[in-house]
């Protein structure tokens, strides 16, 4: 299957925010009434302040998957120093796992932020998260435990980096 990865389009903001949801509420890492489900569906805010990159189906025109793309020291970064980038909400459309889709999200990061002449890549993600973790450690991210931490009570977050 062929994947684009691009800047979404105003007319995904809406696609990218539920494939976000779906991903996030349905694989149990976040409650389906919390407060943060409204910050994974705005995906037009998050294209406004940050950079919501979209995996398509060039064939079809879907949307199969998206995250956001941040510098360190900006609104959406929330671990990354100002020379690093940061990933967050990463999320695939459940019917386009195993594809490649979130890999291929994740190498145009890197490719984003050295890019942008940035040092290297830090995010953080639940310990639940498996699958992204097999992810982000085939593409070469290593394990920062020094950096994990806690946005709220209950919520405990690991911290994947690299640098270039």
């Amino acid at each position: 299957m062929d994947i684009v990865i691009r800047p979404a389009r105003s007319e995904e903001f809406e696609e990218a925010g539920r494939i976000t949801v779906e991903a996030f509420v349905g694989d149990g890492h976040t409650a389906a009434d919390g407060d943060y489900v409204h910050r994974l569906r705005d995906a037009a805010r998050r294209a406004e302040e940050a950079e919501l990159l979209v995996a398509v189906d060039p064939a079809a025109g879907t949307v199969l998957g998206c995250v956001t793309f941040a510098v360190g020291g900006t609104t959406w970064a929330d671990i990354a120093t100002p020379e690093e980038g940061e990933i967050r909400m990463l999320a695939t459309a459940s019917a386009a796992r195993g594809r490649g889709v979130g890999e291929a999200l994740v190498r145009t990061a890197l490719a984003r932020s050295r890019e942008l002449g940035l040092t290297g890549m830090a995010f953080s993600t639940q310990p639940a998260m498996t699958t992204a973790h097999r992810i982000y450690e085939r593409v070469g991210f290593g394990r920062a435990p020094e950096r994990d931490w806690s946005p709220v009570p209950g919520v405990d977050l690991m911290v994947y980096s690299m640098r270039f």
